[in-house]
Protein backbone atom coordinates (compact mmCIF):
# COMPACT_ATOMS: atom_id res chain seq x y z
CA UNK A 1 0.00 0.00 0.00
CA UNK A 2 0.79 3.60 -0.62
CA UNK A 3 -0.75 6.26 1.98
CA UNK A 4 -1.29 9.92 -0.06
CA UNK A 5 -2.52 11.75 3.04
CA UNK A 6 -1.10 11.19 6.74
CA UNK A 7 -0.14 13.51 9.13
CA UNK A 8 2.83 13.30 11.86
CA UNK A 9 4.68 15.45 14.51
CA UNK A 10 5.95 18.44 14.61
CA UNK A 11 2.40 19.77 13.68
CA UNK A 12 0.82 22.79 15.70
CA UNK A 13 -2.07 20.39 16.70
CA UNK A 14 -1.20 16.80 18.53
CA UNK A 15 -0.25 14.14 16.22
CA UNK A 16 0.23 10.24 17.20
CA UNK A 17 3.48 10.11 16.18
CA UNK A 18 6.90 11.77 15.07
CA UNK A 19 7.89 11.68 11.12
CA UNK A 20 10.29 8.75 11.90
CA UNK A 21 8.16 6.46 13.97
CA UNK A 22 5.21 7.25 11.17
CA UNK A 23 7.68 5.99 8.70
CA UNK A 24 9.19 2.91 10.23
CA UNK A 25 5.19 1.88 11.10
CA UNK A 26 4.59 1.88 7.14
CA UNK A 27 8.06 -0.12 6.92
CA UNK A 28 7.05 -2.42 8.98
CA UNK A 29 3.87 -3.13 7.36
CA UNK A 30 5.04 -3.18 4.24
CA UNK A 31 3.66 -0.28 2.54
CA UNK A 32 5.65 1.35 -0.87
CA UNK A 33 5.57 4.84 0.71
CA UNK A 34 3.83 7.49 2.05
CA UNK A 35 3.12 11.20 1.26
CA UNK A 36 3.24 13.59 4.44
CA UNK A 37 0.94 16.31 4.85
CA UNK A 38 1.04 19.81 7.28
CA UNK A 39 -1.25 22.19 7.00
CA UNK A 40 0.89 25.16 8.37
CA UNK A 41 4.35 24.61 6.68
CA UNK A 42 5.94 22.43 3.32
CA UNK A 43 6.55 19.21 4.33
CA UNK A 44 8.76 18.77 1.64
CA UNK A 45 12.38 18.86 3.84
CA UNK A 46 10.69 16.69 6.59
CA UNK A 47 10.18 13.87 3.90
CA UNK A 48 13.40 14.16 2.51
CA UNK A 49 14.86 13.55 6.06
CA UNK A 50 13.36 10.33 6.98
CA UNK A 51 13.43 8.63 3.01
CA UNK A 52 15.52 5.60 3.30
CA UNK A 53 13.23 3.05 5.20
CA UNK A 54 11.06 3.52 1.95
CA UNK A 55 9.85 6.79 -0.47
CA UNK A 56 8.69 9.81 1.66
CA UNK A 57 7.08 12.28 -0.32
CA UNK A 58 6.18 16.41 0.95
CA UNK A 59 4.66 18.75 -0.49
CA UNK A 60 2.73 22.51 0.79
CA UNK A 61 -0.89 23.54 1.78
CA UNK A 62 -1.59 26.76 0.43
CA UNK A 63 -2.87 28.45 3.64
CA UNK A 64 -2.21 31.36 5.66
CA UNK A 65 1.54 30.43 6.37
CA UNK A 66 2.29 30.18 2.34
CA UNK A 67 0.52 33.55 1.73
CA UNK A 68 -2.71 31.65 0.28
CA UNK A 69 -3.27 30.51 -3.06
CA UNK A 70 0.59 32.23 -3.75
CA UNK A 71 1.91 31.06 -7.01
CA UNK A 72 5.90 32.11 -5.33
CA UNK A 73 5.34 29.73 -2.45
CA UNK A 74 4.17 26.78 -4.92
CA UNK A 75 7.43 27.60 -6.93
CA UNK A 76 9.69 26.84 -4.26
CA UNK A 77 7.72 23.99 -2.98
CA UNK A 78 8.23 22.35 -6.25
CA UNK A 79 12.11 23.12 -6.91
CA UNK A 80 12.54 21.26 -4.06
CA UNK A 81 10.98 18.14 -4.92
CA UNK A 82 7.68 19.11 -3.62
CA UNK A 83 5.19 16.26 -5.07
CA UNK A 84 1.84 17.67 -3.97
CA UNK A 85 -0.02 20.89 -3.93
CA UNK A 86 -3.10 21.09 -1.72
CA UNK A 87 -5.19 23.95 -2.00
CA UNK A 88 -6.29 25.59 1.00
CA UNK A 89 -7.65 23.39 3.51
CA UNK A 90 -7.42 24.89 6.98
CA UNK A 91 -7.61 28.56 5.99
CA UNK A 92 -10.11 27.80 3.06
CA UNK A 93 -13.24 29.82 3.58
CA UNK A 94 -15.38 26.72 3.18
CA UNK A 95 -13.66 25.50 6.26
CA UNK A 96 -14.43 28.43 8.27
CA UNK A 97 -18.23 29.17 7.37
CA UNK A 98 -18.56 25.32 8.27
CA UNK A 99 -17.45 26.26 11.82
CA UNK A 100 -14.30 23.53 11.36
CA UNK A 101 -11.15 23.62 13.21
CA UNK A 102 -8.96 26.43 11.93
CA UNK A 103 -5.55 27.92 13.85
CA UNK A 104 -6.51 31.68 14.06
CA UNK A 105 -9.05 34.12 12.32
CA UNK A 106 -6.95 35.26 10.06
CA UNK A 107 -7.73 35.64 6.53
CA UNK A 108 -9.60 32.61 4.02
CA UNK A 109 -8.94 31.75 0.86
CA UNK A 110 -11.42 30.86 -2.25
CA UNK A 111 -11.42 30.03 -5.70
CA UNK A 112 -13.74 31.28 -8.40
CA UNK A 113 -16.62 31.20 -9.01
CA UNK A 114 -16.82 32.30 -4.84
CA UNK A 115 -13.63 34.69 -5.48
CA UNK A 116 -13.14 35.92 -8.76
CA UNK A 117 -9.56 37.80 -8.06
CA UNK A 118 -7.75 34.80 -7.50
CA UNK A 119 -8.10 33.20 -10.71
CA UNK A 120 -5.31 34.43 -12.41
CA UNK A 121 -2.81 32.75 -9.79
CA UNK A 122 -4.59 30.05 -9.42
CA UNK A 123 -3.88 28.94 -13.11
CA UNK A 124 -0.32 30.32 -12.70
CA UNK A 125 -0.24 27.74 -10.09
CA UNK A 126 -1.58 24.77 -12.24
CA UNK A 127 0.71 25.90 -14.87
CA UNK A 128 3.99 25.24 -12.99
CA UNK A 129 2.21 22.45 -11.18
CA UNK A 130 1.85 20.73 -14.97
CA UNK A 131 5.18 21.48 -15.98
CA UNK A 132 6.88 19.90 -12.86
CA UNK A 133 4.13 16.61 -13.49
CA UNK A 134 2.94 17.44 -9.47
CA UNK A 135 -0.22 16.13 -7.78
CA UNK A 136 -2.40 19.34 -7.71
CA UNK A 137 -5.02 18.30 -4.49
CA UNK A 138 -7.98 20.55 -4.31
CA UNK A 139 -8.09 21.13 -0.44
CA UNK A 140 -11.10 22.22 1.38
CA UNK A 141 -12.53 23.78 -1.16
CA UNK A 142 -16.47 24.30 -2.51
CA UNK A 143 -17.34 22.41 -4.52
CA UNK A 144 -17.99 25.23 -7.03
CA UNK A 145 -14.37 26.10 -6.61
CA UNK A 146 -13.65 22.31 -7.03
CA UNK A 147 -15.70 21.95 -10.45
CA UNK A 148 -13.60 25.59 -11.44
CA UNK A 149 -10.39 24.01 -10.70
CA UNK A 150 -10.52 20.55 -12.37
CA UNK A 151 -11.70 22.02 -15.74
CA UNK A 152 -8.36 25.14 -15.24
CA UNK A 153 -5.94 22.52 -14.14
CA UNK A 154 -6.68 20.53 -17.09
CA UNK A 155 -6.48 23.41 -19.25
CA UNK A 156 -2.96 24.23 -18.38
CA UNK A 157 -1.91 20.61 -18.80
CA UNK A 158 -2.27 19.10 -15.03
CA UNK A 159 -2.26 15.24 -15.13
CA UNK A 160 -2.30 14.13 -11.31
CA UNK A 161 -5.25 15.41 -9.60
CA UNK A 162 -6.72 14.82 -6.48
CA UNK A 163 -10.05 15.68 -5.21
CA UNK A 164 -9.45 15.46 -1.32
CA UNK A 165 -12.17 13.73 0.50
CA UNK A 166 -14.87 15.03 -1.50
CA UNK A 167 -17.17 12.99 0.33
CA UNK A 168 -16.17 14.95 3.83
CA UNK A 169 -17.62 17.64 5.30
CA UNK A 170 -16.03 19.86 3.24
CA UNK A 171 -16.84 20.08 0.77
CA UNK A 172 -19.44 17.65 1.03
CA UNK A 173 -19.49 16.67 -2.36
CA UNK A 174 -22.27 14.12 -4.21
CA UNK A 175 -20.92 10.53 -5.45
CA UNK A 176 -22.83 11.71 -8.57
CA UNK A 177 -20.57 15.27 -8.98
CA UNK A 178 -17.58 13.35 -7.83
CA UNK A 179 -18.14 10.80 -10.66
CA UNK A 180 -18.40 13.91 -13.11
CA UNK A 181 -15.34 15.72 -11.84
CA UNK A 182 -13.31 12.00 -11.88
CA UNK A 183 -13.89 11.44 -15.49
CA UNK A 184 -12.53 14.64 -16.52
CA UNK A 185 -9.04 12.99 -14.68
CA UNK A 186 -9.02 13.42 -11.46
CA UNK A 187 -9.01 10.73 -8.99
CA UNK A 188 -11.53 10.85 -5.82
CA UNK A 189 -9.83 10.22 -2.44
CA UNK A 190 -11.46 7.87 0.53
CA UNK A 191 -9.90 8.61 3.74
CA UNK A 192 -10.22 6.56 7.04
CA UNK A 193 -10.97 9.74 8.75
CA UNK A 194 -14.13 10.04 7.29
CA UNK A 195 -15.01 6.33 8.84
CA UNK A 196 -13.32 7.35 12.05
CA UNK A 197 -14.48 10.81 12.62
CA UNK A 198 -16.82 12.36 10.04
CA UNK A 199 -20.62 12.63 11.95
CA UNK A 200 -23.14 10.62 11.00
CA UNK A 201 -20.53 8.49 8.48
CA UNK A 202 -21.41 4.87 8.25
CA UNK A 203 -19.45 1.89 6.74
CA UNK A 204 -22.29 1.42 4.13
CA UNK A 205 -22.54 4.88 3.24
CA UNK A 206 -18.73 4.54 2.90
CA UNK A 207 -18.95 1.99 0.56
CA UNK A 208 -22.44 3.66 -1.15
CA UNK A 209 -20.23 6.78 -2.09
CA UNK A 210 -17.48 4.62 -3.48
CA UNK A 211 -19.52 2.68 -5.54
CA UNK A 212 -21.54 5.23 -6.89
CA UNK A 213 -17.90 6.93 -7.70
CA UNK A 214 -16.71 3.73 -9.09
CA UNK A 215 -13.65 2.43 -8.15
CA UNK A 216 -11.59 2.67 -10.78
CA UNK A 217 -11.70 7.05 -9.80
CA UNK A 218 -11.28 6.03 -6.24
CA UNK A 219 -7.80 6.34 -4.67
CA UNK A 220 -8.19 5.55 -0.75
CA UNK A 221 -5.53 6.94 2.24
CA UNK A 222 -5.66 6.95 5.75
CA UNK A 223 -5.51 10.78 6.38
CA UNK A 224 -4.45 9.80 10.23
CA UNK A 225 -1.82 10.98 12.58
CA UNK A 226 -4.64 11.78 15.13
CA UNK A 227 -4.38 10.83 19.01
CA UNK A 228 -7.71 9.30 18.72
CA UNK A 229 -6.72 7.45 15.07
CA UNK A 230 -5.31 4.16 14.55
CA UNK A 231 -1.49 4.21 14.22
CA UNK A 232 -2.00 5.38 9.86
CA UNK A 233 -1.38 1.77 8.45
CA UNK A 234 -3.92 0.34 10.56
CA UNK A 235 -6.37 3.05 9.58
CA UNK A 236 -5.49 2.43 5.85
CA UNK A 237 -6.13 -1.30 6.43
CA UNK A 238 -9.14 -0.62 8.57
CA UNK A 239 -10.58 1.40 5.75
CA UNK A 240 -9.85 -1.44 2.81
CA UNK A 241 -11.26 -3.90 5.49
CA UNK A 242 -14.38 -2.26 6.20
CA UNK A 243 -14.69 -1.63 2.67
CA UNK A 244 -14.53 -5.25 1.68
CA UNK A 245 -17.01 -6.15 4.42
CA UNK A 246 -19.74 -4.11 2.43
CA UNK A 247 -19.26 -6.55 -0.39
CA UNK A 248 -16.78 -3.75 -2.50
CA UNK A 249 -14.03 -5.73 -4.48
CA UNK A 250 -10.97 -6.50 -2.18
CA UNK A 251 -8.33 -6.51 -5.10
CA UNK A 252 -9.69 -3.20 -6.40
CA UNK A 253 -9.49 -1.34 -2.94
CA UNK A 254 -6.05 -2.68 -2.49
CA UNK A 255 -5.49 -1.28 -5.73
CA UNK A 256 -7.12 2.64 -4.72
CA UNK A 257 -4.68 2.12 -1.63
CA UNK A 258 -1.97 1.22 -3.26
CA UNK A 259 -0.83 0.95 -7.16
CA UNK A 260 -3.31 3.57 -8.27
CA UNK A 261 -2.03 5.92 -5.19
CA UNK A 262 1.87 5.43 -5.76
CA UNK A 263 0.87 6.15 -9.68
CA UNK A 264 -0.67 9.16 -8.90
CA UNK A 265 2.14 10.53 -7.10
CA UNK A 266 5.36 8.94 -8.15
CA UNK A 267 7.12 10.52 -11.46
CA UNK A 268 7.87 7.95 -13.76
Amino acid sequence: MFDVHVHAAPDITPRLAGDREVVEAYAAAGFTGCVLKGHYESTVGRAAAVTGALPVYGGIALNQHAGGINPAAVRACLAAGGRVVWMPTQDARLQRTAGLPSLHGGPTYALPPVDPDTGEPARRICALIAEADAVLATGHLGAEEVAWLVRTARAEGVRRILLTHPGYTVPAMSAERTRELAELGACAEITAFQLLHQPEMTAARLADFAARVGLEHIVLSSDAGQPDSPPPPQALELLVDTLAGEGLDRGALLACAGERAERLVVAR
